[in-house]
């Protein structure tokens, strides 16, 4: 079943970076990790990629692929967060079922969470396991009324700083409206989106998105769920995620062929370490991870954390 893909023509088209510097020796110091999805243009067979295959800029500047590992075996481990805005409706039981399915197809490497969108915080109901059925009891009714989330990049935020540090990928499924009640819609500087895109960058959290519409007129207005979307296409894009939507009205759809879609992401991701251009201050580098293999598309974050290069 074909998937319906956030692909809105007015959505961040980012600057194809056209003439770059040739191939340069990795420098000396500390390696940067990224989490590669690897997805096929066309078709549902993804070819195998190698690190011959990629190429890594950090801004201009073409790097040496310092390794490049399939997320499988003993490098499979994934901390997964299923993040749901308690604004939805209580349509979304009917989703539940699909939900719980996508929580028992996962591989015994991946640990779930499940956490709710509360007052501007993720409201744990169920601490990251390897035990489905645990997992699965912890998701309820939503509390579905109006303000609840306050904003569902808060509780974004919240959740990837307090995420523990270790040596699996870590992912969030959120479901939400996108919409951010503090400040507003019309355009995409909203500075919470923001803040929230550079937390999952800074963390190297990946994020997807299923449009859910919650509770109050809002659900009901075409234009907030055009931004809701927008907003969530951004936001997914620059953490190097995925976005599923439903349109802009009408009921919840099946969520069965989003998760199956997502599924199969996560199936196909890669670990990508490079040693990145020296930096005099802390903070995000631009980057882009390419390849030039027929019918392969390679998706990451738009942005990592670099450390300050310490003499």
């Amino acid at each position: 079943m074909n998937v319906k893909l956030l692909t809105l023509s007015i959505a961040f088209a980012f600057t194809t970076m056209s003439a770059f510097a040739g191939p340069r020796p990795t420098d000396s110091g500390e390696s940067v990790h990224v989490v590669v999805t690897a997805t096929p243009h066309k078709g549902d067979q993804v070819p195998a990629v190698s690190s011959s295959d990629v190429n890594v800029f950090q801004g201009k500047e073409r790097h040496q692929v310092a390794q490049w590992i399939p997320a499988q075996g003993d490098h499979a481990a994934l901390d997964f967060y299923i993040l749901i805005d308690d604004t939805s409706r209580d349509v979304l039981s009917t989703q539940f079922d699909d939900i719980r399915k996508f929580i028992d197809a996962q591989p015994p490497s991946t640990k779930i969470g499940i956490a709710y969108m509360q007052n501007g915080r993720a409201a744990i109901a169920q601490d990251l396991t390897d035990n489905r059925s645990l997992a699965g009891k912890a998701i309820r009714l939503p509390l579905a009324y109006p303000g609840v989330n306050a904003s569902p990049y808060f509780s974004l935020s919240d959740l990837v700083k307090h995420w523990p540090q270790d040596n699996a990928r870590h992912e969030v499924l959120m479901i939400t409206n996108g919409l951010d009640p503090y400040y507003g819609i019309g355009d995409m500087n909203d500075p919470y989106l923001d803040a929230a895109i550079a937390d999952a960058q800074r963390a190297g959290v990946l994020v997807s998105a299923i449009y859910e519409p919650s509770v109050g007129r809002a659900s009901r207005n075409q234009f907030f769920s055009y931004w809701g979307q927008m907003y969530l296409n951004k936001l997914t894009q620059e953490t190097g995620g995925q976005s599923y939507y439903i349109g802009f009205f009408g009921q919840a759809p099946d969520f069965t062929p989003y998760l199956n879609d997502l599924t199969n992401r996560l199936n196909h991701q890669y670990i990508l370490a490079f040693v990145p251009e020296p930096q005099k201050k802390s903070g995000l580098q631009p980057v882009k991870v390419k390849t030039e293999l027929h019918n392969v598309n390679l998706t990451g974050p738009s942005q990592v954390y670099v450390p300050a290069n310490h003499p």
